[in-house]
């Protein structure tokens, strides 16, 4: 039942050459994005810098995707954040837009890729989450946030994965 050991008629047992391992690389490799994403958090660039600190501690994330006209044009960190109430900003009256990264420096993940490629962009890149996006023109760059990749998702799912063995 696990793919160690096979059998053929007549013939008997056999060891197939897998290891239990193996079995928990292919679970891995076959979950998608979509099927782990959780909510986008995202706010409206003209939002002030104070808006989107309040913001951030009442949801108790690490990074909100920055929209306009429902396509994502940045994101702001808890560092960013930081930066901007440490270095004597108007928090109040400075929108978001000032601080955020903006695209094209944005990495971000696809519905259908999988979630080992995602870990891997998080680990590779050193970032919180990743966008999950759904391209509206490719040219242009367009792209609309429909869910989030956070490194608690993907903690989340490799607990799940080793309760199941």
């Amino acid at each position: 039942m696990i793919g160690i050991l096979d059998a053929k008629p007549k013939v008997g047992y056999f060891y197939t050459g897998r290891s239990s391992l193996y079995n928990i690389s292919d679970k891995i490799r076959n979950v998608l994005v979509e099927d782990i994403q959780s909510v986008a958090i995202v706010l409206d660039e003209a939002t002030s810098i104070y808006d989107a600190l309040v913001f951030m501690f009442l949801e108790d994330v690490g990074s909100i995707y920055i929209i306009s006209e429902a396509l994502l044009t940045g994101v702001i960190s808890r560092k960013d954040l930081l930066k901007a109430s440490i270095g004597g900003m108007d928090l109040i009256k400075t929108p978001v837009a000032v601080i955020m990264t903006r695209m094209p420096n944005i990495i971000y993940c696809l519905p259908k890729d999988s979630a080992l490629n995602s870990a891997i962009k998080l680990i590779e890149h050193e970032i919180d989450s990743l966008p999950v996006i759904e391209i509206m023109d490719i040219d242009k760059k367009s792209f609309k946030v429909i869910g989030r990749i956070t490194k608690t998702t993907i903690t989340r799912l490799f607990v799940e994965l080793g309760n199941n063995i």
